[in-house]
């Protein structure tokens, strides 16, 4: 079974493609550089894809500076940091990308559609996550009617299917799952800052190394606070 991978080469998406290989597919992992605050999660998701042994590994490059609306975007926003996990989800955060989710899985339908592929695994996660409308059961519902209407493949009655193997899972669930699947954390990025080196201050340092905490472990990769 072939399936299309969306794959940041954050937390999350490591353990969907290691999900979607240990379910028995052959992967085509797809990555986006959209000219993001934080382009070192590319080397991350090259890293892991080289790992996982997957061979087809895309990048699709598209500018979204030229828009802004985005701390991960526009330089000129500030990424929040040192937020408490209430402030996290009390609104809709500046991280959030105007519909970047709607534009990946379009990428990705075609994606699969000229690849034969019959799933699209993304690793949206409605639970300990920013906030963002992109990441909830019923944006996922609504765009696999999408994926059945907007497709060769879907009016003919084989239409692709959305496999979103964390949507109900706590981050701590998540690194039990990778752990179990050998995840390679080391190679990860979670951070939503531009550097070399993890901030630890932001929604998305704070939530990765909260879980690890949780769980008793340490997160193997460097950051720029002790932890």
């Amino acid at each position: 079974m072939r399936a299309v991978i969306l794959l940041s080469g954050g937390l999350d998406s490591s353990t969907v493609l290691y999900q979607a290989i240990a379910d028995g597919c052959d992967c085509y992992a797809i990555s986006f550089d959209y000219h993001q605050r934080h382009r070192r999660e590319l080397q991350a998701a090259k890293a892991i894809a080289q790992t996982a042994g997957v061979v087809h590994h895309a990048v699709v490059e598209f500018d979204l500076r030229q828009w802004g609306g985005s701390a991960l975007t526009d330089d000129k926003l500030d990424v929040p940091t040192d937020r408490t996990p209430s402030e996290m989800t009390q609104s809709i955060p500046i991280t959030y990308v105007p519909a970047r989710n709607t534009i990946f899985l379009s990428f990705a339908l075609a994606y699969a559609e000229i690849y034969g592929a019959e799933r699209v695994y993304i690793g949206v996660n409605a639970l300990d996550y920013s906030g963002y409308p992109d990441c909830r059961p019923d944006y996922i519902q609504a765009m696999q009617s999408v994926f059945r209407l907007g497709t060769k493949q879907g009016r003919e009655g084989k239409p692709i299917e959305i496999i979103t193997p964390l949507i109900d899972l706590r981050k701590t669930e998540i690194i039990q799952l990778g752990n179990k699947l050998g995840v390679p954390w080391e190679l990860t990025w979670s951070c939503y800052q531009g550097g070399e080196v993890a901030c630890g201050v932001c929604d998305s340092c704070q939530l990765r190394l909260a879980a690890f905490q949780e769980l008793g472990l340490t997160d193997p990769i460097p950051y720029n606070i002790r932890t």
